[in-house]
């Protein structure tokens, strides 16, 4: 993309990014293809299978993306839950290349269903499914970092990214969404104790309001307020290539990092030219809360489209 932004060479770097079928995944893998990285793309959703909520955006067509823009991209689907699948991707990588250099941890079912219950309900109205697809998205990240960790430790260098949000002391407004979230950021701070004697890093890396696809999907609802901060999920990426490319990146290690902190720190903008600053919670609506409205548009907005569909079906089989 021709918008000033000039990035590292990274064309000797192996990359993992989870759950980049679509969002902020896709934006981090489209990045390192920028900067020439092999990306492998992982997610559930695939050419050949379902999408997720249905929404668009498969590991196929982002892997076509990473090389397209200089990289190469190698599309697995992968339910990052399942053990097996997860040392799959540990025998492929090190039949491939013997080593990896990045890992971006991206992968969260926590929304999925969201329309059933109300995401920002209290926690005695909340289902314990709610809370299982919490603890099966943070459980997954675990279990492909201590897999994919070995990969590193040969070489004893790397960078670990796991893709979170918390606000310090701000309650996000649901219970399990609070605390797997915040574990998250604890969970990248564990992984750096462990790594001290080495020179891999593990960070948690905040994004601000990201204009994926399922905010696309109700965009329209949304207004203009979040139009004056929204960002690009490319604008991640930046930020992810960014760390990669920095030989000092190591005094990260154990942090929570802002997507608009690290702009300023390494001078990117967005894809527009413009550069947003860190999110921060502000008002008295929760975050849940906004989820909440957003994923309730996001399920309107899709049965609308599927009646669409089914109409224009219909007339055209009368023809």
């Amino acid at each position: 993309m021709n918008d000033g932004w000039n990035p590292p060479d990274l064309s000797k770097a192996v990359a993992v990014v989870t759950g980049a079928s679509r969002g902020v995944g896709r934006g981090i893998a489209a990045a390192l293809g920028a900067a020439g990285a092999t990306v492998y793309v992982t997610g559930r959703s695939a050419r050949d299978g379902n999408r997720t909520e249905d929404l668009p955006g498969t590991v196929d067509e982002t892997a076509e993306e990473v090389t397209r823009r200089g990289g190469t991209g190698i599309a697995v689907r992968c339910d990052h839950r399942d053990p097996a699948a997860n040392e799959a991707l540990f025998e492929r990588i090190n039949a491939d290349h013997g080593r990896l250099d990045l890992l971006v941890n991206n992968a969260w079912g926590g929304y999925e269903r969201s329309s059933e219950v109300r995401f920002d309900a209290p926690y005695w109205d909340q289902p314990m499914w709610r809370y299982d697809l919490f603890e099966g998205s943070l459980r997954a990240q675990y279990d492909v970092t201590r897999r994919l960790t070995r990969l590193m430790l040969p070489e004893k260098r790397g960078l670990i990214v796991g893709i979170s949000f918390s606000d310090g002391d701000i309650y996000l407004g649901q219970v399990g969404y609070d605390v797997f979230k915040s574990a998250s950021d604890r969970m990248c701070r564990g992984f750096a104790a462990d790594l001290r004697k080495t020179d891999i890093a593990a960070v948690s890396l905040h994004p601000g309001f990201v204009r994926t696809e399922r905010v696309e999907a109700a965009w329209d609802a949304l207004g203009s307020g979040p139009a004056a901060v929204v960002h690009t999920p490319e604008y991640v990426g930046r930020a992810v290539v960014s760390l990669l490319a920095d030989p000092e990146v190591k005094e990260h290690t154990g942090q929570v990092l802002a997507t608009g902190d690290l702009a300023e720190r390494y001078g990117f903008d967005d894809v527009d030219g413009k550069r947003p600053p860190a999110f921060r919670l502000e008002g008295r609506m929760t975050l849940a809360t906004r989820m909440d409205r957003l994923n309730r548009v996001v399920k309107q907005r899709t049965e609308e489209a599927r009646t669409e569909e089914a109409r224009t079906e219909e007339a055209r089989t009368e023809r």
